[in-house]
Order: structure tokens, then sequence, then C-alpha cells
């Protein structure tokens, strides 16, 4: 069976409170949560990448990843400090330790972060998708193009692989 991982970029307070629509967030999440669960559920690979950047002692509540997103103890995360997940960071090496080749892509913000760790994938060797309907911005042509120019993958599909 193909090892797949799901990356949830930068579903943090700090990024999305106040500057998505809340039923946005609720629906991305929706999806982002359920894909989640079925990967658990088949020993597939769950991160959490949060954007560290600016974070201090006093505002570290801000970072947190937000609570509409469920978060598992065998999740496993990544702190990165820069828009592409992969640069200056373990996160290549994680992947290749849990033998993934598939790099499904969720969160925030489809025109940065999102779009820059698919690239990084990609020149990593690694399988990006962007998953459908699990990807914000606070520009929702942002949404529109990130699914037209990626590849994109739905929920039924990651079902059928696992």
């Amino acid at each position: 069976m193909m090892k797949i991982a799901l990356l949830i970029v930068d579903m943090q307070s700090v990024h999305v409170q106040d500057q998505v629509d809340e039923r946005k967030i609720n629906r991305a999440c929706e999806y982002i949560n359920y894909v989640a669960g079925q990967l658990r559920s088949k020993n597939q690979v769950v991160i959490h990448v949060q954007d560290v950047e600016g974070m201090t002692e006093d505002n570290r509540e801000l970072y947190a990843v937000i609570p509409e997103v469920h978060v598992y103890d065998s999740d496993l995360r990544v702190a990165k400090e820069s828009g592409n997940a992969f640069w200056n960071t373990e996160l290549e090496q994680v992947l290749a330790r849990h033998g993934v080749r598939l790099v499904i892509i969720a969160g925030f913000a489809a025109e940065q972060c999102v779009l820059f760790t698919y690239n990084g994938a990609e020149e990593r060797g690694f399988r990006p998708v962007i998953l459908q309907n699990g990807v914000l911005s606070t520009h929702s042509d942002a949404v529109d193009a990130t699914y037209r120019d990626r590849n994109v993958i739905s929920y039924p599909v990651v079902e059928f692989l696992i």
C-alpha cells in the first residue's frame, strides 16, 4: 500500500482568526478532519505544520492549531519559519522515514504557504496534491486558482486509495 501524508498547513489562530469567514473555516475543517480520520484509521501520516515565526512566550496561544482542527496524539508536528514547510525543517526527512510518496496538502493560505509547500514537495520528488475543499485564503480567487492550477484530490479518492 502506498504511504500517504496529510499536511495541515498553518491552521492557527494567528493566521485564520478574524481573517477568514467562520463558515469557510468550518467547511474546510470538516474536510480536513474527515480525511485525517480516514488516514489515521489506516496508519497513514497526519502532520500539523505550524508557522512559529514571531512566536514568543507571551503570544504562544495564538500559534496553536485552531480548535476546529482535530489533533491526535499520534499526529506529527513540524514547526516552520518560512512559507515552504520543507525549507529549513525536518519535514522531508520525516516523510522519507515514514515511506511517504503522496502528500496531500490542506490549510492556509492557498496563494502562499500551501502553494509554496506544494512546490517544495514536488521539487523533492514527492507527489503533491491539494485537498479539494480543504484550502483557505483571505482571497477567494486564490483558492479557485489553486484548484485550477494544481493537482487536486477529493475525499472519495483518498478513501479509495487507502
